[in-house]
């Protein structure tokens, strides 16, 4: 998930004493595996790792980051190695109809 804060909202909770305590409380309740914050395009930003099990959860994620912070979030799946041992088989079939 990468997420990129508006300036305005941004600075508005970063001069709040209890930034880290919300965003640790975050982070907690959409259960982040982990995150790293940094610039995205010259605003702060966050990586932050999570296991979205299905799309329905995206709402419920998502929304605080709109809410609080005014960012732009965007989703990017990845798998992990024992994903894409499960994907082989799929991969295969591609290949031998469009490989």
């Amino acid at each position: 998930m990468k997420v990129k804060m508006s300036l305005e909202k941004g600075n508005e909770a970063i001069r709040d004493p209890q930034f880290g305590h919300k965003m640790h409380e975050l982070l907690t309740q959409i259960k982040a595996e982990t995150a790293y914050f940094t610039t995205i395009c010259g605003h702060r930003g966050a990586y932050i790792v999570l296991n979205i099990n299905d799309a329905s959860e995206i709402p419920a994620i998502s929304e605080p980051f709109f809410l609080w912070l005014g960012a732009d979030v965007d989703y990017v799946p990845v798998m992990s190695p024992e994903d894409l041992a499960k994907g082989g088989p799929g991969i295969g079939a591609a290949v031998q109809k469009w490989g």
